[in-house]
């Protein structure tokens, strides 16, 4: 029932199951583990860490499994620096083949345990099955190397040598933490490409390994879930001229209108009359949030204070929806040659090859389906990530 994968690799694959090491497990006696591994994709498997909410290894260790648990994580920091001081690359070798089988188990039979110890004392999320299917989509991206071209970037401009200078040694590929928010929105981890928050200067180096980049995200989509929330009626075109000229009586322009409503919308003490009587947040309030947390469509608790609470809920839902219609874009280029780059925020980057260009207007139709209703989608595309424009 409880089992650990001794290595992330796809080359690479041991078992920890029973106190022994073994090559392989039918599939019936793989039920209960602490995380994906991507030899256990399609595989029907509870994960530890997504009961514990992305807590470590180290919160969950039992009282009476600390001291030994210690003790066996300082042996393998010590190897794991032995293994960088004689410049051996991990990614490059099997880890259980440099490691004392004795350490080996003795390590992974402490991991068994707290795992155990997780299901016997969490709850399973209500959202789960969404988690558990993001995870093997995070980890395709991780184990995807971006293709950097730096020579690219315009090392006459001293702001872009000054934002190269600070990403030059890290890592080619995006490390997403699908804990890393009190929202859900993903975050990257240290060791990541900062592609959340990577300076446009930097943006050309990136290219795709197919023929171009193809961009999907949704018009003014926080604003969407507002109205969705709400039960008005989405408006068909850009919802910022809608609010312009339908709300605010064509007053302002498309960006004055734009800067009003957001203002509006994430500040509780701001006051704008016309919003308020056409898309009453308060009302939010009143059906997502109880008891100091809110409860969103999407099946997360978060606690949060009633200030933040309109805010959170609509990030909240914002990222949920999102993240649910990339997981149906990456599921529809199954066995195609293209494939999903990475997401920054709110909007997903296609690696586009043009053998699949006569299904770009369903995958078009498909992103713009989401659980809230039909979300206006923008497309842009590029020959890097640098050089995206927007098509019709």
């Amino acid at each position: 029932m409880f089992f650990q994968i001794l290595d992330e690799k796809r080359q690479c694959k041991k078992i920890f199951y029973h106190d022994e090491l073994v090559d392989n497990l039918d599939e019936g006696e793989m039920t209960h583990t602490w995380s994906y591994s991507p030899h256990l994709r399609d595989k029907q498997i509870e994960y530890a860490s997504i009961w514990c909410a992305g807590t470590s290894l180290d919160n969950n260790c039992p009282e009476n499994l600390k001291e030994e648990w210690k003790e066996i994580n300082q042996k393998a920091t010590a190897f794991l620096k032995s293994f960088k001081t004689a410049r051996i690359n991990l990614h490059d070798n099997c880890l259980f083949n440099l490691l004392p089988e004795d350490f080996l188990l003795q390590f992974y039979r402490l991991k068994n345990e707290i795992t155990k110890s997780v299901f016997e004392n969490c709850e399973k999320p209500e959202n789960y099955d969404f988690l558990s299917r993001l995870m093997p989509f995070i980890d395709r991206i991780k184990n995807t190397n971006l293709n950097l071209k730096f020579e690219n970037l315009d090392f006459s401009d001293e702001k872009t040598r000054a934002s190269f200078n600070k990403i030059k040694q890290t890592n080619h590929h995006i490390d997403y933490n699908m804990w890393g928010t009190a929202t859900g929105r993903l975050a990257t981890r240290a060791s990541s490409f900062p592609i959340l928050n990577l300076n446009k200067e930097l943006r050309p180096a990136i290219h795709p390994n197919n023929d171009v980049f193809v961009e999907f995200d949704y018009n003014a989509a926080e604003l969407r879930v507002l109205f969705a929330l709400l039960g008005q009626e989405q408006p068909g075109g850009d919802v910022h001229e809608w609010i312009s000229k339908n709300i605010f009586d064509s007053k302002y322009d498309r960006e004055t209108s734009k800067k009003k409503a957001f203002a509006w919308l994430y500040n509780p003490r701001a006051k704008n009359k016309k919003l308020n009587d056409y898309l009453q947040r308060e009302k939010i309030l009143e059906d997502f949030y109880k008891d100091g947390s809110i409860a969103t469509s999407y099946g997360r608790l978060i606690p949060v204070s009633e200030d933040k609470a309109v805010n959170y809920t609509i990030q909240s839902t914002t990222s949920d929806l999102f993240l649910n219609s990339a997981l149906k874009i990456d599921n529809l280029l199954e066995n195609k040659k293209s494939s999903v780059a990475f997401c920054v925020h709110d909007s997903l980057i296609l690696d586009f090859s043009r053998e699949d260009k006569d299904i770009l207007s369903m995958l078009i139709e498909e992103f713009s389906k989401t659980g809230l209703g039909n979300f206006k989608t923008n497309v842009n595309i590029g020959k890097n990530y640098g050089s995206m424009r927007k098509i019709q």
